[in-house]
């Protein structure tokens, strides 16, 4: 792992404090927080305007930091997790009754991805967790591509934006039913 920047170790030491972040991913930036923080994920939810029961992505490193996320995948499936990650593909698995309804929604599943993009690789290994995320705006309003775009949702009630560089990708990531290979977002 390259050396921290000190904005990834203030970001980091935020999302281990509780805070809610903003942050740039593959295509927007994105909104987030540690997953095991419940009150957070209340306010990410109260900020963005978003229904309990539409559920949050999950974002981390590497496979190890969803375990406790996901029920047990057959090989299969898992081979075709692996095979596009780490990437912009989120994908919808099962998960265990105890996950939390403010992460899954109404719904037995959660949509989690290994993202490729380096800050969210390095904020997830230095929180050592997933990161919940969702788009840095207001729902059904613009998507936030920068710094400025979050401002413009949010003003000052997140704890920190994150600077830095949006991914390749030009719009959101696919999401798909990991079981199904159902598209549920192009």
């Amino acid at each position: 792992m390259k050396k921290p920047l000190p904005s990834i170790n203030q970001a980091a030491q935020i999302l281990q404090a509780g805070g809610i972040i903003a942050y740039p991913t593959e295509a927007v930036y994105g909104l987030g927080c540690l997953p095991d923080h419940l009150e957070s994920i209340e306010k990410l939810l109260h900020l963005k305007q978003r229904p309990i029961e539409k559920g949050l992505i999950l974002l981390a490193s590497d496979l190890s930091q969803l375990s406790e996320y996901l029920s047990p995948i057959a090989p299969k499936i898992l081979a075709k997790l692996q095979a596009s990650w780490p990437g912009p593909n989120t994908w919808i698995l099962p998960t265990p009754d105890t996950t939390p309804t403010l992460i899954k929604g109404d719904f037995n599943t959660i949509a989690v991805r290994i993202s490729a993009h380096p800050l969210v690789q390095q904020l997830c290994q230095l929180c050592q967790s997933p990161i919940i995320s969702t788009s840095a705006n207001i729902t059904g309003e613009a998507m936030s591509y920068s710094p400025a775009d979050v401002r413009s949702h949010f003003g000052e009630q997140l704890d920190y934006i994150l600077p830095g560089e949006l991914g390749d990708s030009d719009k959101p990531t696919v999401i798909i039913d990991a079981l199904s290979d159902e598209v549920i977002r192009l």
